[in-house]
């Protein structure tokens, strides 16, 4: 599983979107953005961004190390900001870590980022049906000039339907991914190379050993689901996905 520390100090609070990440220091001396367990969304965006950014990583995408982010009820009791409060309280126990990347900045396709695969990032985004990568929310950072991919929590959209049980992969084989409001739009010509590199990497072996790193704490939200029978479950929906070709994104005429 992706490495446990512990969180030493709340720094700052990072006023994106609704659930309020923070950036938080570790007892590793690491950096981290910290994603809440407590927040909104619940623990399975958690398990989303380890299984996508295992996958990134897999494909030769650059993404930031993961760990799994040990947060002490002492840690909230200093915090003067009552929402944040509120957040940490709700959180104690198990969260998400990104590596901060400082002096990053956001993506603009006007830069010309050495390196920058395209193809496969809409591919990835294209299998694991991420809904997030929009010229709104690109969720591209530019650091040291490499693109990199980050926030992957709006992928894997199958698992929100789990609340009574575990449904039928068959069903997410075959669900058409929709491009119109991606970022990378323009590059999907490229997307055809991708998928077959991307073929030759990923692998039902390749699924265990990436869902293998979700932590088991998360893992409990289906109810009569033991955190081993969900592991098995994301890798037959992973599995029967890349079976398919029906989800891949059309190039326009």
């Amino acid at each position: 599983m992706i490495s446990r520390v512990g969180v030493v100090r709340y720094v700052t609070p990072l006023r994106e979107g609704g659930s309020l990440p923070g950036v938080v220091e570790g007892d590793d001396l690491g950096t981290y953005v910290c994603k809440f367990s407590g927040a909104g969304q619940g623990v399975r965006v958690l398990v989303a961004e380890v299984i996508v950014s295992g996958l990134a990583t897999r494909l030769g995408l650059l993404t930031p190390r993961l760990v799994a982010l040990e947060l002490d009820q002492a840690i909230a009791r200093y915090e003067a900001d009552e929402e944040v409060q509120d957040l940490l309280n709700a959180s104690i126990g198990l969260n998400l870590g990104v590596d901060f990347l400082p002096g990053s900045f956001g993506f603009d396709g006007d830069i010309d980022a050495r390196g920058t695969d395209h193809g496969m990032i809409l591919w990835l985004d294209a299998f694991c049906a991420n809904v997030d990568r929009s010229w709104r929310n690109p969720n591209l950072l530019v650091w040291h000039g490499d693109v990199w991919v980050i926030d992957h929590g709006a992928s894997l959209y199958f698992h929100h339907a789990w609340s009574r049980g575990v449904t039928d992969p068959a069903r997410f084989a075959a669900q058409p991914w929709d491009s119109s409001d991606h970022v990378l739009r323009p590059h999907l010509a490229e997307v055809a190379e991708a998928d077959v590199r991307a073929r030759r990497v990923l692998s039902r072996e390749v699924f265990e050993e990436v869902v293998s790193e979700v932590p088991d704490e998360w893992l409990t939200t289906t109810p009569d689901v033991t955190p081993q029978m969900l592991r098995e479950a994301y890798v037959e929906f992973l599995t029967a996905r890349l079976a398919s070709t029906a989800w891949l994104p059309e190039v326009d005429a």
